[in-house]
């Protein structure tokens, strides 16, 4: 396929906006459909951590490596308005009410933190505030040509040589030469028009507190332990702009049809700021600026879908990438932009993560909306 090809990509996240990008860069016209708001699902409201190595040994080692350059690249190239920096990375513990043990504590961490080890340094771990960075992907395809539609695909266009255009919920249709999808967690609801497998929504939650220059730049990941035994798995992320990012609660509520309707469970955010109260007094006593949750995209067997959809021409899938989607998304688009035009991923051996690897859903199981 040619430049100069319209391609319509089902989804505003980040692995759409860098495939647009990616797209626009080599002569195509992309068109992101997106119904609720680019970055307004995970993409918004992730940690926006990166990390090189952190893949090494599974099939995602040189999806991961050629993505955390790629990062760098764009931070430079495109002016950086996302807040792309290198941090140091450490790991450790915590007890609930409990004391540190051991040598490793900032002064912006309780008595109850442990540190045990350097997980990641300036040369193999950054950062990036995930919604500047997917919005400023789109504006960047956008000022090379690609373009944002606001509308909700129903289904797809078809002539007898494939896929050729989404039809938007109002009638109207989108015509393209080919459609990608990539709509994270909502996916599974394109197995209404193709053979694709099921893509899971598995949700997080998240604090983002307004800490200024209290704590250094410093990813930090912690064992955490509650007084009824529980344990908890902090994430702890400070970004350029000031903000400091928090998750620790997950859980396997159902995935709503609509994205705009995504919410915290019941008492998760409390239980939240209680541990950051406990192992921080920096995070203590600054302000909440966001209390968020979403859902992050996994797949059957942990690994992403990308490639074109078996025995169906035009038709494409990008998701799936769970907690890597923020990390892996440049070279994702960049991948798809290569299959798309050249016929096959020129930086990556993609048959890792090709769709037909998986069993198609049925989606006869689909919660009806």
């Amino acid at each position: 396929m040619s430049p100069g090809k319209r391609i319509i990509i089902c989804g505003g996240g980040a692995i759409g906006a860098a495939t647009a990008y990616f797209l626009s860069r080599r002569g195509a016209e992309p068109i992101v459909i997106e119904r609720h708001e680019v970055a307004g699902s995970a993409s918004g409201k992730s940690g926006g951590f990166l990390a090189l190595d952190w893949c090494r040994g599974s099939p995602l080692d040189r999806l991961a490596r050629r993505s955390f350059a790629l990062h760098a690249e764009l931070a430079d190239t495109l002016g950086n308005p996302w807040g792309y920096r290198r941090l140091d990375t450490y790991g450790g513990y915590a007890v609930e009410n409990g004391e540190a043990r051991g040598p490793g504590e900032r002064p912006w961490l309780s008595e109850a933190v442990t540190l045990t080890g350097r997980l990641g340094s300036p040369q193999t771990t950054a950062i990036v505030e995930p919604r500047a960075f997917t919005k400023g992907l789109m504006a960047a395809a956008e000022k090379h040509g690609g373009a944002l539609r606001h509308g909700t695909a129903v289904d797809l266009m078809r002539d007898k040589d494939g896929v050729r255009g989404v039809v938007l919920e109002d009638g109207e249709v989108v015509e393209g030469d080919a459609v990608v999808i990539a709509m994270g967690p909502w996916s599974i609801l394109a197995t209404r028009w193709l053979p694709l497998p099921a893509v899971y929504g598995y949700k997080g939650h998240s604090l983002i507190f307004r800490t200024g220059e209290a704590i250094a730049a410093e990813a930090l990941f912690l064992e955490y332990q509650e007084t009824s035994g529980e344990v908890l798995t902090p994430e702890i992320f400070p970004r350029a702009d000031g903000t400091t990012w928090v998750c620790a609660v997950s859980s396997t509520e159902p995935l709503p049809v609509d994205p705009a309707q995504v919410s915290p469970d019941e008492g998760a955010h409390d239980r939240l700021e209680a541990m950051c109260r406990t192992i921080s007094p920096a995070l203590a006593t600054a302000p909440i600026t966001a209390r968020q949750a979403c859902f992050r995209p996994v797949t059957d067997d942990g690994l992403p879908l990308i490639g074109a959809v078996p025995g169906v021409d035009g038709a494409f899938v990008a998701t799936g990438h769970s907690v890597w989607g923020m990390l892996n998304a440049p070279a994702t688009g960049e991948a798809m932009a290569e299959l798309i035009l050249d016929g096959a991923a020129q930086h990556l051996d993609l048959r890792p993560f090709a769709p037909g690897r998986l069993r198609a859903f049925d989606p006869a199981r689909l919660r009806r909306a």
